[in-house]
């Protein structure tokens, strides 16, 4: 117990670098369409913020070779029609790019450039660009000189030209991909509905300061073994967060009448099942990126992880509706199956960190492979310390419990409703999965 309390403190405590996550996710692609109506014609600026993920993937930071890719992809994807007719946009001189600092070393990219096109009464634009890419994608308005604009997306942006996202909009990002606009000679108003009002910036959404870690041992700053202890430390606290399986763990053990050997053999589960998924996603983004996203693997295995936890319920549930039936209220080790115990531990690790996958990304691109997978397997063992305390501490629970004078009806239906709370917890995962997997 000193020892965890000590990492937690390591963790609170210990320098990170000044670079933090992407707000939105280290997956997301964020673009911003700014249109504007003038008497000299439509100009659109175009603004993208890349996350390290996808900017990892790019294999290069040539800001020549990168430009041209994206320009490239922001023409196909950007349609403008005026008075009914396609109208083309041209790329103006004076595009940006730059790749800020993001986590574990990595870097994420920032390119602005602006588009003209010829004016027009009716105006229809959509933005297509990097289509099925999760992130924030908004079309806003902005006044031009000598018309009077009405237009149905707000002239507000919330971000600062995606710079800062609204804490409050971080789970929900905009999704606005195209706008409608009527101009008539005028003074430069805008008619447009209100925009998006967020709270304040958001920081970084990973929930953990793992990449901060990686930064730190990969810099020399920092005693490796203390690094180690934080790394820890932060999987500790990564598994306190919402999911990661607390509750279906919990009410498994209640279910089986699981012993405290069986808390720990699901921890280790979870440590080489969350390791293995880190190093699984680390290949596909390596190598078959081309052809699979990442990102679009995690509504897969949020499905895989919701029906095995529903199966494992259901089994649970079964044996124990059969041993009501046959009056067998025993507590015997036996009433656990590892193969159950084994899926249980699975679909608590199954889904793994992305702040763990930037690390392992960072540890490639710095050419410190060791160091990466030393802070993955850490950060991994206290995810599963957690979990396996929390095991542990529910079958003293119901040790503790069992000396106090139930009733026998009491005492042999605790199990079948624990086993009934994974059954509706896997059912609640595998429902949130399905809008994923479809889209």
């Amino acid at each position: 117990m000193r020892l965890a309390l000590a990492a937690v403190l390591l963790a609170l405590l210990l320098p990170t670098a000044a670079a933090s996550g992407h707000p939105l996710g280290n997956f997301t692609i964020n673009h911003l369409s700014r249109v504007s109506v003038s008497e000299q014609g439509i100009d659109v600026a175009y603004t993208l913020d890349q996350a390290e993920i996808p900017t990892f993937q790019e294999r290069s930071l040539d800001p020549t070779a990168v430009l041209a890719r994206k320009v490239a992809e922001v023409r196909r994807g950007l349609h403008l029609t005026v008075d009914g007719k396609r109208a083309p946009l041209a790329v103006e001189p004076g595009a940006k790019i730059a790749f800020p600092a993001g986590q574990g070393g990595l870097r994420t990219t920032r390119i602005e450039l602006r588009l003209h096109a010829r004016t027009g009464a009716r105006v229809q634009f959509s933005d297509a660009t990097f289509a099925g890419r999760v992130g924030w994608k908004a079309v806003i308005v902005a006044p031009g000189k000598g018309t009077d604009v009405r237009s149905n997306v707000p002239a507000s942006d919330p971000t600062d030209g995606l710079r800062h996202y609204p804490a409050d909009l971080l789970k929900s990002p905009l999704d606005q991909r195209s706008a409608t606009l009527t101009a008539q000679p005028g003074s430069g108003r805008v008619i447009a509905p209100d925009g998006v009002h967020g709270g304040g910036a958001a920081g970084d959404r990973s929930g953990d300061g793992l990449a901060g870690v990686f930064e730190d041992a990969a810099s020399g700053h920092g005693v490796l073994l203390l690094l180690l202890l934080a790394a820890f430390a932060w999987g500790a606290l990564h598994a306190l967060s919402p999911g990661h399986g607390k509750s279906m763990v919990a009410a498994y053990l209640v279910g089986t009448r699981g012993t405290a050997r069986h808390a720990v053999a699901l921890g280790a589960t979870v440590t080489i099942a969350h390791t293995a998924g880190v190093f699984a996603l680390g290949l596909i983004t390596l190598a078959l990126s081309q052809y699979l996203l990442p990102e679009d693997l995690y509504p897969w295995l949020t499905l895989v992880s919701g029906l095995l936890v529903v199966v494992v319920g259901a089994s649970v549930l079964r044996s124990r509706l059969r041993a009501h039936h046959q009056h067998h209220h025993h507590h015997h080790d036996h009433d656990v199956s590892w193969k159950s115990l084994v899926a249980m531990g699975a679909s608590a690790g199954l889904i793994p960190c992305p702040s763990a996958l930037v690390v392992l990304l960072g540890a490639l691109s710095q050419h410190q492979v060791g160091l990466g997978l030393l802070l993955i397997t850490a950060f991994s063992l206290g995810l599963a310390a957690t979990i396996t305390g929390i095991g542990i501490a529910v079958v003293y629970a119901r040790t503790l419990l069992a000396r106090f004078d139930f009733s026998s009806r009491t005492a042999s239906a605790l199990p079948a409703v624990s086993a009934l709370v994974i059954v509706v917890v896997g059912c609640v995962l595998t429902i949130r999965a399905v809008p994923g997997v479809l889209g």
